[in-house]
């Protein structure tokens, strides 16, 4: 199971970054995909989560309407649209898969990816 994250990087508050999850080894229509961020200092939390059989999605308070979830079913990949980023979005970016959306609030993963660093910052 392979669950690599790219697209991190450095961008001013307000910028953009789309972040890419892609996955092989597992079923990956039979599971959500979804990203969790930690901050330094700060615990690792929910992001945003879809599951790949019907589309569903998860997205954390603090994301709704700057964050968009998509995925790519030919590809076995899921991105995250990044937008309006603020300086409190600066964290390390995990890609994770797990069996459902309740599954992922419940955070319960058994397969992670090795985290891609964004830096929101003037």
């Amino acid at each position: 199971v392979q669950l690599v994250e790219s697209g991190g990087g450095s961008v001013q508050p307000g910028g953009s970054l789309r972040l890419s999850c892609a996955t092989s080894g597992f079923g990956f229509n039979y599971y959500a995909i979804g990203w969790f961020r930690q901050a330094p200092g700060k615990e690792r939390e929910g992001v945003s989560c879809i599951q790949i059989s019907d589309s569903s999605t998860y997205y954390a308070p603090f994301v709704k309407g700057r964050f968009t979830i998509s995925k790519d079913s030919e590809k076995n990949t899921v991105y995250l649209q990044m937008n309006s980023l603020k300086p409190e979005d600066t964290a390390v970016y995990y890609c994770a898969a797990t069996h459902s959306l309740e599954y992922y609030t419940d955070a319960i993963i058994p397969y992670w990816g090795q985290g891609t660093q964004v830096t929101v910052s003037s």
